[in-house]
């Protein structure tokens, strides 16, 4: 009989790669759980492969509707929660009920499962505060201690939820018969990703022809993690034997700044107008990239796809829906200005 996997948060962009991922490398039974089902999954899988894939469509933060799962899955990968600035900013009162929801009803089910290894994704926002405030070197390793610079501020409302899910996991893995991998993603990108980020939010704006074209946060600096990269890396991770209670940082260890990423973007979509720097959005970090030498050492982490490659692709699939569909699904691009109001 074939070992069985959970995804919880499977409808997701990294979800479903990982899913994708598993599918086309592993030999699991897999069952995908979420609330929220848009993608179309023709992209990520055959219909014979549907065939055998379990899809749970589940409110996670209801306790009940974990009485849906089984007990005894050999991994649960658990990356069911509410991301994007838009909502952060919006709308923190419910990225913190449901992050919070989520992770208490996850450990709950946990403690009485007989469920064997178990990831939490977390994210770079958790530090966010310590780089700011210039305390950690930069790439940044995972014993970097976790800050929020300004608890009011409601951008940092999803890296509290993902503070709270670090340790949550880590500490009910000591009292209980699972083992938890905690992995920080690194600003994550590919086809499909949703709405709600950077390069999605960058097409928009030169479909829409924005000129004179403003460069908010121009001069910070992130690392880009191409979606296959992560995915694999999340599940090397999982399962690899040295990873139980410890903590991974996923990503590239290339800094580029933002200018870059706009102008290279601005050339994919052929603009021809003026550039303008401007202010950035709140509670954005000056500069983010990982150290990922403990995951390249540990597990063979090792990213294959170059950010220019990967912002390619990306930008050729947001640039094909958009000129079919004409807007985003939800979470498109909205300015300083339009947050503030």
């Amino acid at each position: 009989m074939k070992e069985k996997v959970l995804i919880l948060g499977g409808g997701g962009f990294i979800g479903m790669n990982i899913a994708k991922y598993l599918n086309e490398n592993r030999d699991y039974k897999l069952t995908i759980a979420d609330n929220y089902f848009y993608r179309d999954f023709e992209q990520y899988f055959s219909e014979s492969d549907l065939e055998s894939i379990e899809i749970l469509e589940s409110d996670l933060t209801l306790e009940s509707s974990f009485n849906k799962l089984d007990k005894d899955y050999k991994y649960v990968y658990m990356l069911a929660s509410v991301v994007g600035v838009n909502n952060t900013i919006e709308n923190p009162e419910e990225v913190i009920r449901v992050n919070t929801s989520i992770i208490m009803n996850s450990l709950n089910w946990l403690s009485h499962s007989e469920v064997s290894r178990v990831l939490f994704t977390s994210t770079s926002e958790a530090y966010a505060g310590t780089i700011e405030n210039d305390q950690y070197k930069v790439p940044t390793d995972e014993k970097i201690p976790l800050t929020i610079n300004n608890i009011k501020e409601p951008r940092f409302a999803y890296a509290v939820t993902k503070i709270l899910g670090e340790s949550a996991f880590l500490n009910y893995s000591k009292n209980f018969s699972f083992s938890s991998t905690i992995v920080r993603y690194h600003n994550v990108f590919g086809p499909d990703m949703g709405f709600k980020h950077v390069i999605p939010h960058l097409v928009e704006r030169f479909i829409k022809k924005e000129d004179p074209f403003l460069m908010y946060g121009f001069d910070q600096t992130r690392s880009f993690s191409y979606i296959s990269d992560v995915a694999e890396g999340s599940v090397l991770a999982l399962e690899s034997p040295h990873s139980k209670e410890e903590i991974y940082h996923l990503g590239s260890e290339e800094e580029v700044t933002i200018e870059e990423l706009i102008k290279f973007v601005g050339k994919l979509c052929n603009f021809a107008g003026v550039y303008k720097e401007a202010d950035t959005f709140p509670g954005s970090v000056k500069r983010r990239c990982p150290d990922i030498s403990k995951s390249k050492k540990e597990f063979g982490y090792e990213p294959k796809i170059h950010w220019k490659e990967g912002v390619e692709i990306t930008v050729n699939w947001y640039k094909d829906y958009f000129l079919q569909e004409g807007s985003s699904k939800k979470d498109g691009f909205k300015s300083l200005e339009e947050l503030g109001n």
